[in-house]
């Protein structure tokens, strides 16, 4: 068992009774803890552009109050899945599940935000995301980073389960950035990327995936 289930649920039974519901955006209201069937408990997070995460009714969402222990934020996120669970699937899109716990997850972005290149020697360069190091890591692939006009930022493929395409944070971004060339006559975009001596054309695949997820 998930030893930071067990923590969770002692923090949800401390806390007083008659606390506080909250509501995510305007959508439906719950309180962290709650247990709406027997021996089920429902807690609410949320995953920031830099891929902190907090408790979801956290009033200060800053270094301080994330969660940093890289155990739980491992399995945290290797169990995310999109919500299906019919219950608040349209406020937190994302659930991770550990025995009768169910996680629900609302993130600013993307669910998965990539904070690291991790090279492993001679071995090829992977991405790792929300804190989770070698453990929650994806094969790094240049060709496939996809800088969006719209909002300024980069993206690169993500787990499947976790919707494909995940959020480069900033500073990572920032550093990529010196890797980008632009067309003569071009500049809003790049058209290629230099990586380890190679000059490669970005694909743009990922754009379908953020047009899909982008809501009506």
């Amino acid at each position: 068992m998930w030893r930071a289930c067990g923590a969770l649920r002692a923090w949800a039974l401390a806390r007083p009774r008659g606390a506080r519901a909250y509501s995510a955006g305007g959508g439906a209201a719950y309180t962290q803890g709650q247990s709406p069937e027997p021996r089920t408990r429902e807690y609410f997070y949320y995953v920031d552009h830099q891929g902190q995460l907090f408790l979801d009714d956290s009033k200060m969402k800053n270094f301080v109050t994330c969660f940093k222990d890289p155990q739980f934020l491992v399995t945290f996120f290797s169990r995310l899945r999109p919500n299906r669970s019919g219950r608040y699937e349209t406020s937190f899109p994302f659930l991770s599940l550990c025995g009768r716990e169910r996680n629900f997850l609302r993130c600013e972005d993307r669910p998965v935000v990539f904070t690291h290149v991790l090279s492993a020697g001679r071995g090829p360069p992977r991405l790792s995301y929300c804190g989770g190091g070698e453990a929650l890591a994806v094969p790094f692939e240049p060709a496939r980073l996809l800088p969006l006009a719209a909002n300024g930022r980069l993206y690169h493929p993500a787990p499947e389960r976790a919707g494909g395409v995940g959020l480069v944070r900033s500073a990572l971004a920032f550093e990529l950035s010196a890797c980008f060339e632009y067309a003569p006559g071009a500049p809003a975009l790049p058209s290629h990327v230099r990586w380890q001596g190679r000059r490669l054309a970005l694909t743009m695949d990922l754009a379908p995936l953020l047009r899909a997820a982008a809501p009506p």
